[in-house]
């Protein structure tokens, strides 16, 4: 297991990427990209197993978890997309299969239609969006509140880390019952930091690109192969945008998980993993 780090300080300076990078196994190239608002400890459950067969690279972005701010202050999914885009060309990275979840899973699909225009396609094979968004939609309650001008650092102040991320968690899963004081001390940890409740902040008001109706009428035009894994009770990415996404993309399929929520990676890690894991031997 090694780690690479683009800290330099509080903020990236020169060269430097705002992200953070731990890499697990060896073989074949694997970038697992978290969602709003979360960190790489979203993939626990699955990166032990995958590093068995390949090299994970569990990637932080963007002022959450380890990862520092961006410079310029811009949070959005287009910004993150050439972050990981310029890193990927950094590192010579290619044949890669990206994992995102959420928002890193449309993150995703920016990065392949980014590198498409870079004459770069090389660099990723396969994608696989865990829940992730593409079309214009309805925004969570949790996000239009963070978006409000200091509503959510007023939030933070008086309700703490802790009780916002177990009633995100109890919104997004399918059973609130099986939420565990890890998941929420695992969520809650870096929203301890000022830094990072800025990052959550700055993306929840960023998180519409501009543009977005021009980004997805490109959708076709990946044709690389495209696991799209939902769950069946997803109140945050509706099971409508994976139906949609799967009539977009030629070369997609979607796998559709029974009473299972918004993480399938937590909320049903075995068949979750399981899924994948059948993908990526086909692909």
């Amino acid at each position: 297991m090694s780690r690479e780090s683009d800290r330099a300080g509080g903020a990236p300076a020169g060269g430097a990427l705002a992200l953070d990078v731990e890499r697990r196994g060896q073989g074949p190239p694997l970038v697992l990209l978290h969602g709003f608002g979360a960190s790489r400890f979203t993939w626990r459950l699955w990166a032990d197993d995958l590093a068995r067969t390949h090299t994970v690279h569990l990637m932080d972005i963007f002022g959450f978890g380890a990862a520092p701010p961006p410079p310029d202050g811009r949070y959005g999914p287009v910004e993150q997309a050439e972050t990981v885009v310029r890193w990927l060309r950094r590192e010579d990275i290619r044949g890669a299969v990206l994992i995102g979840h959420s928002l890193g899973g449309g993150v995703a699909l920016l990065i392949a239609l980014r590198l498409a225009e870079l004459g770069e396609r090389e660099r990723v094979k396969a994608l696989v969006s865990v829940a992730g968004p593409a079309y214009p939609q309805a925004i969570p309650r949790y996000i239009g509140l963070a978006r409000v001008p200091m509503l959510g650092r007023v939030l933070f102040a008086l309700a703490g880390p802790e009780r916002i991320v177990r009633k995100v968690l109890d919104f997004i899963v399918f059973d609130r019952a099986r939420v565990t004081e890890e998941q929420v001390e695992g969520y809650a940890a870096p929203l301890r930091r000022p830094r990072t409740r800025t990052a959550l902040v700055e993306t929840a008001r960023q998180i519409v690109p501009a543009g977005l109706d021009r980004m997805a009428a490109r959708f076709p035009e990946i044709r690389l192969p495209v696991l799209l894994l939902w769950g069946r009770h997803d109140h945050v990415i509706p099971l409508w945008v994976a139906k949609r996404l799967e009539r977009d993309l030629p070369n997609s399929k979607l796998v559709v998980l029974e009473r299972c929520g918004h993480v399938p990676s937590e909320e049903l890690p075995e068949q979750s993993l399981s899924a994948v894991r059948d993908f990526l031997a086909r692909i």
